[in-house]
């Protein structure tokens, strides 16, 4: 059992700031600064960094934030993802773990067609399959989780065809059905409000916002049209004017500024924390009737007035599986089903309009991608997350060996998911009723960011390559989905580079060679192996 302290009126989180690598030393400096935000994935449990140590030996919490989960997907979560969360929040002593309503994977065993891996965040379509799904999955992750968990709403650029509830209901729902807590995102609510249409203050207005655990305040920049949450671009008024909403409403626990790239100079973050403190000190919360109450055992939803969440020593969010039921839709029909604790799994993390931000981390929790060593094998084995919003791929689908995939619902949502991310990742057509205008930003989207990271992981490619490696990167990932990891990846864009006899000048071409030979553990492929791939990729159609 851990002994963190516990979420609740009596443990205020305060304001924080995003730690990342690249400004360690600045948010160390920075005052006022009650609590840090970190990715879980690149936080080592055995080694942390020296500057998340410093924070927490001054007092200051260190919430663990995971990218690479899935809890929207069709799949059960990996139990060995799951796992390696439990042991961030334990080396940490963090008082909640956070993840995201998101998918990030699909295909493999519930459809019968390859895995495939989105690299980023993607929207859950707000179905009643949907929402069973994703109350199965987070209570399975509640159950093997030692600190509540609080899921965030994501930013998003396209639409799911023929929703059945707007993103407030849906939060709603999900937050009666398992007591989970809310991260909520206020620039992603702005961001939906520019690329999908929809009112934050009507979002706002159907949340339980006394099941907030803590917001997060991210800055974004507007083009043709698109609002792209980049995490590199100060702090916009629309997005503080709904932070603004939100305090109108409730008073959070936490609010946190997320910056990721571009970082500005110190002052720059300490006048942005300072806005965002000002924001927040006026007016206050006014009553909000219908909404859920927050108690020690999780949010309850009731008619009339909210009233102040409930401080005793249980842990918020976590309520006793064995008493608690959900609904299922049977024939048109809500029928109680006795919610079921987690299952056995094996192992196995969007752009655009959702989170264009670049890597949170910059780079991996090893680094960049070294020479396959002891130390470092070779980049086929799974890497780690580079971004809050990035994901990390892993082993097989755990649905592989879940009596679960004979679940319709779950079966359902595997197709829908893996037909709309084969349109983004691995150029199939659009799936009926999406928007193929937006599917195309997507899908540029999210090249963008996965050529991004493969510089970070890897940055003697866009080194040796030059100014002609973001315009190969796309035309390698134009139907080349990846397949593991963004360390694999990068191995997989050399060797595809290799093949095709590329770059054209033989130095860089020696060079390129020598780097994957280093890494890949294996001689570059040959001439004839080169043009037997080269064969072999145009039968199959790729």
């Amino acid at each position: 059992m851990s002994h963190a302290p516990q979420l609740g009126n009596a443990h205020r989180l305060g304001i924080g700031i995003g730690w990342r690598p690249e400004i360690a030393e600045a948010v160390e400096a920075l005052p006022g600064i009650d609590w840090v935000e970190a990715v879980a994935e690149n936080v080592c449990p055995d080694h942390l960094p020296d500057s998340l140590v410093r924070l927490r030996a001054r007092g200051v919490t260190v919430v663990p934030h995971g990218v690479s989960l899935g809890l929207g997907g069709a799949g059960r979560p990996d139990t060995k993802r799951l796992t390696d969360l439990a042991e961030r929040a334990e080396a940490l002593g963090s008082p909640l773990i956070t993840e995201h309503i998101a998918f990030v994977r699909a295909g493999g065993p519930l459809t019968a067609s390859p895995a495939l891996e989105a690299g980023h965040l993607l929207p859950v379509p707000r179905t009643k399959d949907a929402l069973r799904v994703l109350c199965e999955n987070v209570r399975i992750a509640q159950d093997c989780l030692p600190v509540p968990l609080a899921v965030e709403n994501i930013a998003a650029l396209i639409n799911w065809p023929d929703e059945e509830m707007t993103e407030g209901q849906f939060l709603a729902e999900l937050v009666e059905r398992t007591g989970v807590r809310l991260l909520i995102d206020v620039a992603n609510l702005h961001t939906n409000h520019v690329n999908r249409g929809e009112d934050p203050a009507t979002a706002l207005d159907q949340l339980p916002v006394e099941a907030i655990a803590y917001v997060h305040v991210a800055g974004g920049i507007e083009r043709d049209g698109v609002w792209h949450d980049t995490h590199a671009h100060p702090v916009s008024e629309p997005v503080l004017a709904v932070l603004a909403e939100l305090r109108s409403r409730v008073s959070p626990p936490g609010v946190l500024l997320e910056r990721d790239d571009n970082f500005p100079p110190p002052a720059e973050l300490s006048a942005e924390l300072t806005t965002i403190r000002e924001t927040l000190r006026e007016p206050a919360p006014r009553p909000v009737r219908g909404k859920a109450t927050a108690t020690a055992s999780g949010p309850s939803r009731q008619d009339g007035p909210a009233t102040p969440a409930t401080t005793t020593p249980t842990v918020p969010g976590r309520t006793d599986r064995t008493d608690r039921t959900d609904r299922t839709e049977t024939g048109g029909t809500d029928t109680p089903t006795t919610a079921t604790g987690p299952a056995a799994a094996t192992e196995s993390a969007a752009p655009g309009g959702a989170d264009t931000h670049p890597a949170k981390a910059g780079g991996t929790a090893s680094g960049p991608l070294a020479p396959a060593t002891a130390a470092h094998p070779p980049a086929g084995q799974p890497g780690t997350a580079t971004s809050a919003e990035q994901t990390t791929p892993g082993g097989p689908d755990p649905a592989s060996t879940d009596p679960a995939s004979t679940d319709p619902a779950r079966q359902r949502l595997a197709l829908a998911q893996a037909s709309l991310l084969s349109a983004l990742v691995a150029g199939t057509p659009a799936p009926e009723g999406f928007d193929s205008r937006r599917l195309g930003v997507q899908s540029r989207a999210l090249a963008a960011k996965r050529a991004e990271v493969v510089a970070k992981v890897a940055p003697e490619l866009p080194r040796i390559l030059g100014g002609g490696y973001r315009a190969a990167f796309r035309a390698y990932a134009k139907s080349r989905p990846m397949r593991g990891g963004y360390r694999r990846d990068a191995l997989d864009f050399a060797e595809h580079l290799l093949i095709g006899d590329l770059p054209e000048d033989p130095a860089a071409r020696r060079e390129l060679t020598q780097w994957w030979r280093d890494r890949s553990g294996a001689r570059p492929p040959s001439r004839a192996v080169r043009i037997a791939r080269v064969a072999r990729a145009v039968l199959v159609g790729r």
